[in-house]
């Protein structure tokens, strides 16, 4: 049974689902075959696909996801439109088109939303032993193009659920890096509201701050360390559907250092890696995302070139979802 959905202020000012990735409501839990077997009707589906007429273009630019994704062709899709597309096609609230919810139910924003699972879980596990040690020690959370910063906070709640123990008494710190503002201003609304007292972190007191950050420009990557003292913290460093995928080489190996640089031996770094395959290749076809495919054999030298080597990985459709550690 769903319990009570979370709700926070969005910028058009109303209200907006707080994804709880430990909430039926937003839990996924596809077999392997299902997933198998879903990624082969994409692929098939996606070879059938004609030129989109222009009556489907004016129904996607009057919705609130088809605007997002026309905006996205041949760049990068917002983080508040990435957002969405994980809320599901229940919970996306009233101002939802039917063609809203045809895309919320589609395969790649179905495993959008397991993407997000993946990424809170392999944080929350990563974070869990070192929290269980050292029970005093700040905990900062910093989100790489990280939007909204969902997969933090859910890391949170997954950690409140199996280990309750672990955050409470503890100075806890959220820090997104993204050039959008958009993002992180509901983010700030979302952990407000998760940290009411009845609601998932209730209790806690949790600090959000967002800095603008591009990539290419790893000076301000450095500043945001200092200022976080992640040095001093416990450390778990996120970029989903960020910098891994969209990245160059040298960007992603430059980020890398500096974090490996910036951080205590125990921090954490999760991410999702587009992989290349028979999806992949379907879903540039038609969105024309500019993601980097790579291999993992591929990932993992640009890891270790950064100074980090991968502990766990999740392999699916689209990505393969990572956890590395310092090397």
């Amino acid at each position: 049974m769903a319990r009570d959905i979370v709700y926070a202020k969005s910028e058009e000012g109303g209200d907006l689902a707080v994804i709880d990735v430990t909430n039926p409501a937003f839990t996924l839990a596809p077999s392997e075959a299902e997933l198998g077997s879903m990624a082969e009707q994409y692929i098939r589906e996606a070879g059938r696909r004609e030129e989109m007429p222009e009556a489907l273009r004016e129904a996607l630019r009057n919705s609130m996801l088809g605007r997002g994704l026309m905006s996205a062709t041949e760049t990068y899709l917002d983080g508040m439109s990435t957002y969405l597309l994980k809320l599901g096609p229940e919970n996306l609230g009233k101002g939802a088109t039917p063609i809203d919810q045809r895309i919320a139910a589609s395969f790649p924003a179905f495993t959008t939303r397991l993407r997000l699972q993946d990424m809170s879980r392999l944080l929350a596990e990563g974070l869990a032993g070192t929290m269980a040690v050292e029970r005093r020690r700040p905990l900062c959370l910093l989100s790489i193009a990280g939007g909204p910063a969902s997969d933090s906070w859910n890391a949170l709640i997954q950690l409140r659920v199996e280990h309750r123990g672990l955050l409470g008494g503890r100075k806890i710190a959220i820090a997104v890096l993204d050039r959008d503002e958009k993002g992180p201003a509901f983010g700030v609304r979302a952990v407000e509201a998760l940290c009411a007292p009845a609601a998932p972190l209730g209790g806690l007191r949790i600090g959000f701050t967002h800095f603008y950050y591009d990539w290419s420009d790893v000076s301000r990557l450095r500043e945001a360390l200092e200022t976080t003292q992640s040095g001093e913290a416990i450390c778990g460093i996120s970029s989903e559907g960020g910098l891994f995928e969209y990245g160059s080489d040298d960007e992603i190996v430059s980020n890398l250092r500096a974090l490996h640089g910036g951080t205590a031996g125990d921090a954490v770094v999760i991410g999702s890696v587009t992989r290349y395959g028979g999806p992949v290749r379907a879903s540039v076809a038609t969105n024309r995302f500019l993601t980097r495919p790579r291999t993992m054999e591929g990932f993992r030298r640009l890891a270790e070139a950064g100074g980090w080597k991968t502990q766990a990985a999740v392999e699916r459709p689209f990505s393969f979802n990572l956890r590395l550690v310092k090397v």
